[in-house]
């Protein structure tokens, strides 16, 4: 008898985290072992309310599958659910292997970063704990790149992509000015920087800026940086800066926090809200030099631009999902795919299966050899590793001069038991 498989996607959206979803159900609708393709609505929090879908037969033809790897965000919506331990709550694992078993699902894949690599790796292992022969396979996402172990995350390529892009864009705008200005962009990435790094790309392929660039790897030290503007308000009009979400002082305290941490607000995990950290700097900077200033937060755009995709990325996320299946019916479980990189040109890459705990609730950074002496700028080495990453670009589907992106009925709801 064909066991089923399950799917689900948890933690922030990608551009490219619905290809991983298309790769994934294209490979079980094309393979002998698999029966029903099950989607999991609203991650491992909806599989425990039963919001469960019979997602193959919403995506059942070629067309459907391309329509699903082009389309941005999370295609089966999200949660921030954190797994809780087996030993502090049994009755929740409990619970998700009887409405997989009642499902008979053989099949469970889990496409997320690194606290959804937790929930793989923690099911996983209760199941061969448990002698149950469900197979649970990690399948890795993030805008961040801050995954461990893999060289690099899908997501990842098409982000940076639109930030260099965006980025060459706005230095187009703000030379139209005349005036003396300091121009200060503010980039998601709250403990490592490769988002940010991106947004130097116009600097290694022709361009003179952006000028000064802070990531989180390094402290934050404010009279350095305005030693820096000042230096280039001498001999620059315009001086525009990149700058990480969280760059933080020496003592911990992030830059968006000015004066009074005590306003800053925090999220579901009691993770400070990091944004004002553009505003603040060129606040800083008007009331030093009294020049111009202009600052710009970029925002969700950095995640669901599907029309700047990296076709590297999209390509990637879409063999990752096959690759992930091609692990469980060869009967591995408890494992991430992961990409390594064997060379940037020509750029290749290959795709291995490593312990999901050792990718789970790790995080990578950008590493030293990336920034110049001052901390202030990067290095070719930081160059060489992106610009691989964000070549080609994947032409949307169309309805109505708009990008037609698949929207898939999340309420259809299969009966579980």
């Amino acid at each position: 008898m064909k066991k089923n498989a399950l799917v689900a996607q948890s933690g922030g959206p990608t551009v490219v985290i619905n290809a991983s979803l298309a790769g994934v159900v294209d490979a079980c609708l094309k393979s002998d072992e698999v029966g029903v393709v099950y989607g999991g609505c609203n991650g491992i929090e909806g599989i425990l309310n039963h919001q469960i879908i019979d997602l193959g037969a919403q995506v059942s033809t070629d067309e459907l599958i391309n329509q699903l790897k082009l389309t941005p965000s999370m295609a089966l919506g999200s949660c921030r659910y954190k797994l809780p331990k087996e030993a502090d709550h049994p009755e929740v694992y409990e619970q998700i292997r009887n409405i997989l078993d009642a499902l008979n699902v053989g099949y469970f894949f889990y496409i997320g970063g690194n606290d959804s690599m937790d929930t793989a790796a923690k099911l996983g292992e209760y199941f061969a704990r448990k002698g149950s022969d469900i197979r649970a396979i990690g399948v890795p996402k993030t805008i961040d790149d801050d995954l461990a172990v893999t060289d690099h995350t899908p997501g990842y390529g098409s982000a940076a992509k639109y930030i260099a892009t965006s980025v060459y864009e706005v230095l187009r705008d703000v030379r139209s000015s005349n005036f003396k200005t300091v121009l200060v962009l503010e980039i998601m990435g709250r403990d490592a920087g490769f988002l940010t790094a991106a947004a130097a790309m116009p600097r290694f392929t022709g361009d003179v800026a952006p000028h000064l660039i802070y990531l989180p790897e390094n402290d934050f030290v404010m009279a350095e940086f305005l030693e820096d503007v000042e230096e280039l308000l001498k001999t620059e009009k315009q001086v525009v800066v990149a700058v990480s979400e969280g760059i933080h002082f020496a003592d911990g305290r992030y830059v968006c926090e000015g004066e009074d941490p005590s306003k800053q607000e925090v999220d579901s995990f009691g993770h400070k809200q990091l944004s004002g950290t553009a505003s603040y700097l060129a606040q800083v900077c008007k009331e030093k030099f009294g020049v111009r200033v202009r600052s710009i937060e970029y925002g969700a755009l950095q995640r669901c631009a599907a029309h700047c995709n990296s076709k590297v990325d999209v390509d990637e996320a879409f063999e990752i999902g096959h690759v992930a299946v091609k692990a469980a019916l060869e009967g591995e479980t408890c494992k991430f795919v992961c990409v390594t990189r064997v060379s940037n040109n020509p750029y290749t890459v290959e795709y291995s299966l490593i312990d999901t705990k050792l990718v789970a609730n790790a995080e990578k950074k950008a590493p030293a050899s990336w920034f110049n002496e001052r901390k202030n700028g990067l290095t070719q080495e930081a160059a060489d590793y992106i610009l691989p990453l964000i070549q080609g670009n994947i032409p949307l589907p169309e309805k109505n001069g708009l990008p037609d992106f698949i929207k898939l009925n999340l309420t259809d709801y299969v009966t579980v038991g």
